[in-house]
Order: structure tokens, then C-alpha cells, then sequence
């Protein structure tokens, strides 16, 4: 472990005090509340919020509680009735939120308001637009699949508690086949699929040489384990997973009324990119970007292959061990680069960091993600390992502040880590290894060309599987497994998380140039890096917003517009 002279934030205090217009007056801006609510009643209120929203995760205490907190035996009712209760009370918190005198407030703090603002839009647009309960099949087909990979033998509490969740399966079922009545066509076909097939990726699924297909492969995965290991579970897995076929025919008999569109359309989308995501960007724009970053890249890969025209390629690892010995080397030289160089402050407490790759030996040969990794940790070790997500998720952890360690803007941490790619690569990290630049841009091209096709999904411009083409058509590498699991996932996640990678990447760049311009010579990069990490993990506009003073980007964000 590298350890530096440097001491780490270790109140809310100090990460305030590192945040250099924290402390400053607020502005005003049209649009900005000017109620009675003090800064005290937003952390109160954003306390309360979490609590209804998720109580298993904000307390940790009690994690059989429903979306309403009330006593469940496993799965929340997402009835009617219920919603509608639910957003009854998401209006009761807006109307306290706007009850703030929030043009008092010193300017961090109505950055904070800002955040916390955009959660409550989130669960609003959830409640009214998304509405995965009754649009997408595989709303239910996700809770089903993560009780399967329990080890057996289990026994006493551990025992009690699966026997409940394989129990609360046919009442899952149930109550899919109840609240499903505006299915999207590419959401039920998704469900079908993972239902009857192996992903192909399997992100946190335990190994195995042949991987089940999908999740009633799974359950009979479970049920081959119970025969031979605790036979008094059989029947209870029998049931459950005669409730998961059940509910895979019901999928294919009903499959013909299902012909919903999957994305929210161009005036929602547009809203949500302001509301939730605080984007100065509309969808258009964010098209324009994404495909000028994707040109850039690809010009910049096609350069770095003939710079290197006459250096060998790196080989994919042969072995576990091979694999395990360069993830080791990798480590050591990113986190010896970023002290040597001033890159940013690795805190005492940051120990073994693990990776987020793990070695697989697939039937058809490495996906995407292993075709890369396993010739150079080095991309998503940036990325997802130091200084890039684990690292980032530490700290946020050590972070008391009761809003800023509670909050997190996918573009905001997605952003931060593809920033760290290029920008180490140009800091000088890959000076001498030239073809791991080259992965570097391969990279890069991924995730540019995720952003207008996360567009396209949103506005019903492209399906599911035309988004996949488009994908295979541009990515190095890309393998239709990746890119139909990304399809999926960017899809069926809060609108606009694909696009977040790099679009928040722009931002961070954005932000880094203007600290640059402010400060002159006396920038210094691990103080903006540090002073970066220590605004946590809001929005990027809000980030900006507080570290330079510069408005440009939130002032229209205070009118609040009613969804479209």
C-alpha cells in the first residue's frame, strides 16, 4: 500500500473547506426557491427521503421492508393502489423541498439543494413515466435470479431466509402477471430471452464451465445442487421454479398484446436530462457530441496503430496466473504513478482494491471487456479500480457529509472514470507502452458509441437489436453478447446511463480546462484532483458550478418544469 504525507478528509467540515467557493454567499436565480425551510430541514427532509425510498439501504436494519416501508415477507406490492400511494407522498416531500429559503443559502449548500432536488425528480419521472411494474417484464424476472446462486448446504437463519424468498416466488408471479398491462415489446423480449438463455457475460454470477441458461437454467442449477447436497430444499425449489416456467409461459402466450415502446419519448427524455441528470444538453446535442467523440477516437486509434505499426501486439493471457501476475504489475504502476507524478492523494486507509475482471474461461473464447483486460489490466484498472470507481466508492464511504455521501450522479462517477483513461494516457502513463494507448482507444470508442444510440433507445429510434448492429459495426472487438447485455442495460436503467460515460468525460474535461484558465500557473493537478473528489460524487454542472463560480450551466436548471 502507498501511503503519502498528505492527510485525507476526515469530516464534513474539511471537504467542505477543500471546495473553494465553499463558505461564499449564494446567488439568485429565477426559479430558486425563497420559502422558509433552513438548510437544516433539507439534510432532515433528504434523511427522510432515502428512508422512504429505500430503507433497506439507508439503514441497513431491516431489509425485509415493502417500497412503502411497510413489513413485507420479500417482494414490495407494486399494485395500483400502492403507487398511487407512493406518489402521494413523493408530492408531500416535493412540496416541502420547495419550502426552502434556498436564496439564503450559502452557495454549497444550494448546490447540495440542487442534487438532492434531482433525486426527488428521479422517483418522480420513476413513478410516472418509467414505471417498470407495469411496462417491463423483467422488472420481476431480476428479482427472480440472485436467490439461485446461494452455496448449500444452508442452514439456520440463512436457511429460514431462502426458504421465504423461494417461497415468495408464485406471489411474484402472481403479481407480475397482475400489474403488467402496458408491456414494451423489446422489454418482453428481453425477459423472454433471460429467461431461456445465458447471457453470455454474466456479471457476478458464480463460474460455471457451462453456463446455465438463463434464469430457469439456474433454478435447475439450484434444484441439481439440492438432489445432492440438501435434499429437504427440493420441493420448495420445484415450486419456485414451476412459478418462474409458469411465468415464462404466460410471457410467450401474451407476447402478441405486448407492443409497447421501450423508451420514454423525446420530450420526456429531454426533461430528464435537465431535471435529473442537470445536463446544459439536450437529447440533439448530446447525438452531435457523441458522434464527434466517436470520430475523434476512431481517427486517434487508426494514428496510434500506425505509430506502432512495428511494435508487437500484446497476446491475451494464458492463464489464471499470468493474468493474475499482470493485474499485479498494473496496480503497482498506476498507483506509483499517480504519487510520483502528483496525479492525486491516495489516502492511508486505500488498501488491496481486488479488479473488476475476473478470469473466465468462456466455450467461444474472451468477450469484449477480456479480449482487452486480459492483454492489459491498465483501461479498467483506471477505470474501475484506482483512481476510478473502487477508489472512488471508498471514499465516498468515508464520506460522513449526510448529503454529499449520500448522493451519487451516475454521470458524475462514470464520467470521472473514462476521464482517467485518455487523460492518464496523455499524463504520460502509457509513454512506454505504445499498443496499450491503443486500448486505451478502444475503449474509448465503446463507450462514445453507447451515447447516441442511448439516445435512440430513449426516443424509439432504434430497438434493441438495431442498436446492437450499429454497435458491432463500430467497437474493435465487440462481441454480440456485450453488446446485447449494454443494449439491455441502458435500455431498461434509468434513462440515459449509457450516455453518462462519456458525456460526463466531457464535463470533467470541461471542468479541468476552466480550473486551468482561472488558476494560470498556479494550478496544480492533485489539488484539483483532490478538490474534485472531495465535492462528491454530485451532479458534474453542480461540481463545476461550485468549484469555478461559473453559473453558465445551472442557472436555467432552478425553473422546474412540469413533466411533459
Amino acid at each position: 500500500m502507498i501511503t503519502t504525507p498528505r492527510i485525507w478528509l476526515k469530516c464534513a467540515a474539511t471537504i467542505l473547506m477543500l471546495t473553494p467557493l465553499a463558505g461564499t454567499a449564494g446567488e439568485r436565480f429565477d426559479g430558486m426557491p425563497d420559502g422558509s425551510g433552513s438548510y437544516d430541514s433539507l439534510v432532515e427532509l433528504y434523511g427522510e427521503f432515502l428512508e422512504w425510498k429505500d430503507p433497506a439501504k439507508a439503514n441497513r436494519t431491516n431489509p425485509l421492508k415493502d417500497v412503502a416501508g411497510q413489513t413485507t415477507d420479500v417482494y414490495p406490492d407494486y399494485g395500483r393502489e400502492m403507487m398511487d400511494s407512493r406518489r402521494q407522498q413523493l408530492q408531500a416531500f416535493q412540496e416541502r423541498l420547495e419550502d426552502m429559503a434556498v436564496v439564503d443559502w450559502e452557495l454549497s449548500q444550494q448546490a447540495e439543494y440542487l442534487a438532492v432536488r434531482s433525486r426527488f425528480d428521479q422517483q418522480h419521472f420513476l413513478l410516472e413515466v418509467s414505471r417498470p411494474w407495469s411496462r417491463d417484464p423483467g422488472f420481476y424476472v431480476d428479482q427472480m435470479l440472485r436467490l439461485t446462486f446461494v452455496d448449500l448446504p444452508v442452514e439456520g437463519d440463512s436457511l429460514a431466509d431462502l426458504r421465504r424468498k423461494l417461497d415468495a416466488i408464485p406471489t411474484l408471479v402472481a403479481q407480475a402477471k397482475r400489474n403488467l398491462t402496458e408491456v414494451a415489446a423489446d422489454y418482453a423480449d428481453l425477459a423472454i430471452f433471460n429467461l431461456t438463455n445465458a447471457d453470455g457475460v454474466g456479471h457476478g454470477y458464480p463460474y460455471r464451465e457451462v453456463p446455465p441458461p438463463g434464469v430457469l437454467g439456474w433454478y435447475n442449477d439450484l434444484l441439481g445442487r439440492a438432489r445432492s447436497e440438501q435434499p429437504d430444499l427440493v420441493a420448495d425449489v420445484e415450486a419456485a421454479r414451476d412459478a418462474v416456467q409458469d411465468y415464462l409461459d404466460w410471457l410467450n402466450d401474451n407476447r402478441s398484446e405486448m407492443t409497447g415502446q421501450g423508451g420514454v419519448g423525446k420530450a420526456a427524455f429531454d426533461w430528464y436530462l435537465k431535471h435529473v441528470k442537470l445536463m446544459p444538453y439536450s437529447s440533439d446535442d448530446i447525438v452531435v457530441l457523441g458522434q464527434r467523440e466517436l470520430n475523434r477516437l476512431w481517427a486517434l486509434y487508426a494514428l496510434e496503430r500506425h505509430r506502432n505499426r512495428n511494435e508487437p501486439e500484446i497476446q491475451i493471457s494464458q492463464s489464471a496466473e499470468e493474468y493474475a501476475g499482470r493485474i499485479a504489475v498494473t496496480d503497482e504502476r498506476v498507483r506509483k504513478f499517480l504519487v510520483e507524478e502528483g496525479i492525486i492523494t491516495i489516502p492511508d486507509y486505500i488498501g488491496e482494491l481486488d479488479t473488476n475482471v475476473p478470469w473466465i474461461v468462456r466455450p467461444n473464447g474472451p468477450n469484449y471487456w477480456e479480449q482487452v483486460q486480459y492483454r492489459d489490466p491498465s483501461p479498467d484498472h483506471l477505470h474501475a479500480v484506482i483512481p476510478g470507481h473502487r477508489f472512488d466508492g471508498v471514499l465516498e464511504r468515508k464520506n460522513p457529509h449526510p448529503i454529499r455521501g449520500r448522493l451519487t450522479s451516475g454521470a458524475r462517477t462514470e464520467g470521472w472514470a473514462v476521464y482517467l483513461e485518455e487523460g492518464m494516457l496523455h499524463a504520460g502513463l502509457f509513454e512506454d507502452l505504445p499498443r496499450v494507448r491503443e486500448l486505451i482507444y478502444i475503449f474509448g470508442i465503446f463507450r462514445a458509441a453507447r451515447v447516441p444510440a442511448d439516445v435512440w433507445l430513449q426516443l424509439n429510434e432504434m430497438t434493441v437489436n438495431e442498436v446492437v448492429d450499429y454497435w458491432m459495426e463500430r467497437t474493435p472487438y465487440l462481441d454480440i453478447d456485450v453488446a446485447r447485455v449494454d443494449a439491455e442495460i441502458y435500455l431498461r436503467r434509468p434513462p440515459g446511463y449509457g450516455l453518462g460515460y462519456t458525456v460526463g468525460m466531457l464535463q470533467m474535461q470541461q471542468l479541468l480546462g476552466d480550473r486551468k484558465m482561472q488558476l494560470g500557473d498556479d494550478f496544480v493537478l492533485q489539488d484539483f484532483h483532490d478538490q474534485f473528489m472531495a465535492a462528491g460524487r454530485l451532479p458534474m454542472s453542480v461540481i463545476r458550478w461550485e468549484m469555478t463560480g461559473l453559473d453558465d450551466e445551472v442557472r436555467d436548471l432552478w425553473k422546474r418544469e412540469p413533466l411533459p
